[in-house]
């Protein structure tokens, strides 16, 4: 009977692995070595082949596609770059006009608010202050409401922002 080389352990005539440590069984002979090959690709342990490997380590569409929101319009790109599936595309797309749009109004915003403030002084600051404040909390809660619908696996089209997306990035 034969013992295992990693714990002494006997090994069965057409065990592959060892019972015991799981070590693979040290071929010596064309015999043996056709009893291991046959018991290999048998039932037991076997090996992930790199392409299955690749199929399991890539994310769910959905979680992909609530990351394409994450970080706003930085992730989008990210995404968009990185991921062929066409419902992460979209998602990445509309993150990209979305929260890109809100961040140009933002800067224009504020550039205003400091012109209109050394204009008008405090009064014109505050209605800059007011107006980026309210548009902080449309981002904020599209943001929620964009990443929810993502995750939940709807295609949800933010109005205007969905139709620029398709028309720059192809997606639909």
């Amino acid at each position: 009977m034969a013992v295992c080389s990693n714990c002494d352990a006997p090994l069965a005539d057409n065990a592959a692995f060892c019972a015991k440590c799981g070590a693979r069984r040290a071929v010596s002979s064309p015999a043996s070595n056709a009893i291991a090959a046959s018991a290999a690709t048998g039932p037991g342990p076997s090996v992930a082949s790199p392409a299955n490997a690749t199929a399991r380590s890539q994310m769910d569409e959905k979680v992909a596609a609530l990351l394409a929101y994450l970080l706003g319009w930085v992730t989008g790109i990210v995404l968009f770059l990185i991921d062929k599936r066409s419902y992460v595309r979209f998602h990445a797309a509309q993150s990209i006009v979305v929260f890109g749009g809100l961040q140009i109004l933002l800067v224009v915003l504020g550039v205003l608010s400091g012109l209109s403030f050394l204009a008008h002084g405090p009064s014109g600051f505050s209605l800059g202050w007011a107006l980026r404040r309210l548009i902080d909390l449309l981002a904020l809660v599209l943001w929620i409401v964009l990443m929810l619908k993502a995750y939940q696996g709807e295609k949800f089209r933010v109005p205007i922002a969905a139709d620029i997306a398709e028309r720059i990035f192809g997606v639909a």
